[in-house]
């Protein structure tokens, strides 16, 4: 009877492995296929929440920052996962300015979301999607205000005052929400090409003046050259008539009569003429 005893407790081990074994084993199939393990990556925050189910309403289960798991659980736990990094946001614009010139142009913000904020994002302000549903369209109002009473020079001239001025409105826009405005700038202006083809002609002329007004310069300065040697050979001139006296011809002529005899190459006749003694001149070659 003690044989049978022992031999019935054995199976009976036996039988509560095999139970306890497929119990486990059935538990990590149902976590393989039912179970969840939601994650965020880095520079994200994630929102936990449970798929409503037959019985129970799910809901909102934790937040996750980045980059980190919620770990594994049977029920099927989902993330939402945002950005909390600064994200530049682009708005191109095309509007009539106060001289009735449309302008093109591109206004960037920069925002970002602040940390710890995710279930405010997610349960009030769309997640993912909150510069579409709440920044995006009061942005652009903003911009249109502060730029349709400019006319279309000034645009481009106050850029800087026009990007500072949309700022402000726009941080009292966030104020009270997750959401801040790190930077925000008037981008690339872009006008109507009669109007660009206006300030290419204007330039073109400017630089043709600029061109005739450094040829004035030179001409002028040419002119000053001129007149300088003009004024240096009337002042030579002025100088060696002075200094060409009566005696100092006759002393040039009687120099020039003596290298002439002495030359052996020809023969110099003196016609005496003139009442100061100097004499006319004519050279007659000799035969070689």
């Amino acid at each position: 009877m003690n044989q049978t005893m022992r031999h019935n407790g054995i199976k009976a081990s036996i039988s509560i492995f095999f139970l306890f074994a497929f119990f486990l084993v059935g538990f990590f199939a149902l976590l393989g296929i039912f179970g969840t393990n939601p994650n965020t990556p880095a520079g994200h925050e994630g929102y936990v929440y449970e798929k409503p189910r037959i019985f129970g309403k799910g809901g909102f289960r934790g937040e996750l920052k980045g980059p980190s798991n919620y770990g594994i659980s049977l029920w099927r736990n989902e993330v939402i996962n945002v950005d909390f990094r600064p994200k530049t946001y682009p708005e191109d614009f095309k509007i009539l300015a106060k001289d009735e010139l449309n302008i093109s142009f591109r206004f960037q913000s920069i925002i970002k979301v602040k940390p710890g904020t995710i279930r405010t994002v997610i349960e009030d302000y769309a997640g993912q999607a909150f510069y579409e549903r709440y920044i995006k369209e009061p942005l652009r109002a903003m911009v249109r205000k502060h730029v349709q009473y400019l006319k279309s020079r000034e645009i481009k001239e106050k850029r800087k005052e026009i990007a500072e001025s949309v700022a402000v409105d726009l941080q009292e826009h966030l104020k009270g929400t997750p959401f801040l405005l790190v930077s925000s700038v008037v981008g690339n202006i872009d006008y109507p090409p009669v109007v660009t083809l206006a300030v290419e002609k204007k330039l073109a002329a400017q630089q043709l003046l600029d061109e005739k007004e450094t040829q004035r310069e030179i001409a002028k300065k040419d002119a000053e050259i001129r007149i300088e040697e003009a004024k240096g050979i009337a002042e030579a001139q002025k100088i060696i008539n002075e200094t060409l006296t009566q005696n100092y011809l006759q002393h040039e002529a009687i120099q020039a009569q003596l290298k002439m005899a002495s030359s052996p190459n020809h023969t110099t006749v003196y016609i005496p003429s003139g009442t100061n003694g100097i004499p006319l001149i004519n050279t007659v070659n000799k035969k070689q």
